[in-house]
């Protein structure tokens, strides 16, 4: 059994892992992935990127190569399939990109590749030990059982997650009443009144009775879509079970009748309307993120984007214990602030499927409230739930309309010219944004790792200086001095 060492070990290699690994290893952080399928499968369960990791991705100069193998660019969102305008909030991104998740993961995977960081395929995580200093991690591989030492051990490992039953943490929630299914279909001649292109939200998905629902998505290529169905108020007896082609085209025949015909079908996969939740995200050197640390049904297209929003939380604060910028402290605001938005994302989804139209009163109800989202500040709200623009940080201090909020990625002006403020992002640094030289003075002898820009202007009214943290939320903000 060889023992290697490392400083972080991030078991799973979907987009949260190779997200957080990305952030790691930018900060030079000496980072292993650990992933139990010896190769990507191709298949997407997700197929979304929302407004707030857009504007994450673009923080790290990793957006460009997002959008090239994105196929759709899509006006809106939804909440219970009743749709939702981004317009409302101050983003360059008032969009969703519609994009497999394996594309995701197959281009983090070729960014980590470039620096160096190792993906071991097909070593499946067995169990670790911890101690006060380190982590011990034993993994599977078809040579044999290895070993291997860091500091801290991220277990980004799926819903079923390894790292985090060995942990014992409690994973508490509800086992759900009903089942979906996704399925992506070639057809020879598609449904009546199917978008060709993917680019909004409305007719894509309808609920068909009381607990039923279907819905198709174009995936880019003629005559390709994601098909979805299932029934909230049916659950199978083994929701893992494989569905068989001869399932989907009899559920084909039934929602769309001989007016479609299908020549393909190239995947098939169950999915419930569980919902659960880690109790905590970190144990001591070992940390949880992703759907190891949260499941729910995948109603307004959240799941990966929470995920990734996770890595992005996660990756600097880790970044900074193993380098020794900050104390161990940091890494448990990774809990307190990721924690909250993971429970708000499972009640939100909650709140959806209680919109189910099960009974008359209930069909009243989504009527009600289909019209309540006409109103702006409605709209505004529910968009920024599902697209994660309207997260906001708890501070501490000091009460400033920046603080805790998102960096608003819009042109500031320098004395060079207008500057795009995510590009400061690049490195992964702080960085501080300021009208005043002897901020720049000071940051600078305070610190290397922080990217100061002169600008001259901030859109604050007495306000010097913004300081913002390598997510892009706003940490730190100085007034005139008088």
């Amino acid at each position: 059994m060889d023992n290697l060492g490392t400083d972080v070990v991030v078991a799973g290699a979907g987009p949260t892992g190779l997200m957080l690994a990305h952030e790691l290893a930018l900060a030079g952080v000496d980072v292993v992935v650990l992933e139990r399928l010896h190769e990507r499968t191709g298949l997407s369960k997700a197929l979304n990127v929302q407004p707030r990791t857009a504007e994450m991705l673009a923080l790290r100069g990793l957006l460009d190569g997002v959008e090239e193998r994105s196929y759709a660019t899509v006006q809106d969102g939804h909440f219970a399939m009743i749709p939702v305008d981004y317009d409302g909030w101050d983003t360059r991104f008032p969009f969703q990109l519609g994009i497999p998740q394996a594309q995701v993961e197959e281009y983090l995977e070729e960014r980590l590749a470039t620096q160096g960081t190792k993906v071991i395929r097909g070593a499946e995580v067995i169990d670790f030990v911890q101690d006060k200093d380190s982590v011990s991690v034993r993994y599977r591989t078809d040579s044999g059982e290895n070993r291997l030492d860091a500091k801290f051990l991220v277990g980004c490992d799926g819903s079923r997650s390894v790292v985090r039953k060995g942990l014992g943490v409690d994973f508490p929630g509800v086992d759900g009443e009903g089942f979906g299914v996704v399925a992506d279909v070639l057809f020879d001649k598609t449904p009546d009144g199917a978008q060709k292109q993917w680019r909004t939200m409305r007719n894509i998905g309808q609920p068909t009775g009381a607990t039923t629902f279907k819905g198709l998505i174009p995936l880019g290529e003629p005559g390709l879509y994601r098909f979805v169905y299932g029934d909230r108020a049916s659950r199978p007896a083994d929701i893992r079970s494989a569905i068989s082609h001869d399932e989907v085209r009899q559920a084909l025949l039934d929602s769309y009748g001989d007016s479609a015909t299908v020549s393909e079908i190239r995947w098939a996969s169950q999915f419930s309307d569980a919902a659960r939740q880690a109790e905590h995200y970190r144990v001591g050197r070992v940390l949880l993120a992703g759907d190891a640390a949260h499941i729910h049904f995948p109603a307004g297209g959240q799941g990966l984007n929470l995920g990734v929003q996770d890595a992005m939380n996660l990756g600097w604060k880790l970044a900074a214990t193993v380098r020794g910028w900050a104390g161990d402290d940091l890494l448990d605001t990774y809990e307190a602030e990721r924690h909250p938005v993971g429970a708000q994302v499972l009640h939100n989804v909650a709140a959806q499927l209680g919109l189910t139209p099960r009974s008359h009163e209930s069909r009243a109800l989504r009527d009600f409230f289909a019209e309540l989202t006409k109103l702006p500040e409605v709209n505004r709200y529910l968009a920024g739930m599902v697209s994660g623009l309207g997260i906001r940080y708890p501070t501490y201090g000091t009460a400033h309309p920046a603080l805790g909020a998102r960096l608003n990625d819009q042109d500031v002006a320098t004395e060079a010219g207008p500057l795009r403020p995510s590009t400061l992002f690049h490195t992964g640094d702080f960085v501080l944004l300021t009208t005043t030289q002897a901020h720049v003075d000071a940051a600078r002898a305070h610190s290397p790792r922080l990217t100061v820009q002169l600008v001259t202007d901030l859109p604050w009214p007495s306000t010097e200086a913004v300081l913002y943290r390598p997510d892009g939320y706003a940490c730190w903000v100085a007034a005139p001095t008088r």
